[in-house]
């Protein structure tokens, strides 16, 4: 691949993460799920959550942070994006998030908590009928730090305005 069509992919694949990213934070599914193949695959926190198939990848996400009580952030940094073929890439980028759970325990998120951590993202991307796509996304840990929601903290957010 010549060097500008190489940068073009580089920057499609940036803006890709960056609205990875976006989707996830406003709970905007149906764009999330636009942004993977069909058939990917995902491995979130070490591969203590690991899916296969877009379906599945969406309805574990939506189910662990789809609540309104549950607001996050999910910022992706430094990225190390290489192109492996014509329509294939691979990346690297370094995590840092924070979930807060203002309410009561799910699943996968402890009530009255806010987490902060960090990682690193590595993701395989395809290009399909000219789009890229995240074909398999995941991240290891770094740290995670959790605390108490502070008591008599308020929380607004775009859902309980």
């Amino acid at each position: 691949m010549d060097p500008v069509h190489e940068l073009l992919a580089i920057e499609a694949i940036k803006r890709l993460k960056a609205r990875y990213a976006r989707a996830l934070d406003t709970k905007d599914w149906s764009t999330l799920a636009s942004l993977f193949t069909p058939d990917a695959r995902s491995t979130y926190n070490d591969g203590i959550f690991a899916f296969e198939g877009r379906d599945a990848i969406i309805e574990f996400l939506e189910g662990a942070l789809g609540s309104t009580d549950i607001v996050h952030l999910h910022q992706a940094h430094t990225p190390d994006i290489e192109i492996t073929g014509p329509d294939s890439a691979r990346g690297s980028w370094y995590l840092e998030d924070t979930v807060i759970n203002s309410k009561t325990s799910t699943e996968h998120s402890p009530g009255r908590t806010v987490m902060t951590g960090t990682g690193v993202y590595f993701d395989d991307y395809v290009r399909v009928d000219g789009e890229w796509l995240i074909a398999n996304t995941g991240y290891e840990r770094i740290y995670e730090y959790t605390v108490p929601y502070h008591p008599e903290a308020e929380l607004k957010t775009r859902w309980n305005r």
